[in-house]
């Protein structure tokens, strides 16, 4: 633990040679945070077997209604690449998570299916998490709250989805 804060610390510095020290401030932050946050998840589900891309993609099946998807839906709704998908599925399903199966109506299309093992495990993994704080310490609820709207507009003008009006 460093006595003083780096990112602080390199604000400072950033100050004395370039402008917008408060975006360099707030995006350094956010990516460190964003590391901190995505360690301390990986250590919550590794107990499980799991990495936070793979619970993700068990818990989408999850939700989903039929308990499958199509690989692509599978990647749009994750925003990762078609081949980050594959990956996850293949390794989810070496272990009895999910099953791959044609699509019943596009012979080119492949779904993902939870199995039983998949939706217990989300189950006892979710509670992990749950019991963590999903690795949020040192804020409340009504921060939790305050961050998401904070970050919401930045998502949206990015094109994360279509922002209402």
């Amino acid at each position: 633990m460093l006595p003083f804060d780096p990112i602080d610390e390199a604000a400072r510095q950033w100050g004395r040679r370039w402008g917008a020290v408060s975006a360099m401030h707030a995006v350094t932050s956010l990516m460190r945070v964003q590391q901190l946050v995505l360690a301390r998840l990986d250590s919550l589900l590794r107990p499980h077997g799991l990495s936070f891309a793979g619970y993700e993609a068990l818990v989408l099946l999850v939700f989903s209604s039929r308990g499958s998807l199509p690989l692509g839906k599978m990647g749009e709704r994750l925003q990762v690449h078609p081949t980050s998908v594959t990956s996850i599925v293949r390794r989810l399903e070496s272990r009895g998570l999910i099953r791959r199966l044609p699509h019943p109506d596009d012979g080119r299309a492949v779904l993902a299916e939870i199995t039983p093992a998949g939706r217990e495990l989300v189950e006892l993994a979710t509670a992990d998490l749950v019991d963590a704080g999903f690795a949020l310490d040192g804020i409340d609820e009504t921060q939790m709250s305050e961050l998401s709207e904070l970050l919401r507009p930045v998502r949206a003008a990015a094109g994360d989805f279509e922002a209402g009006p």
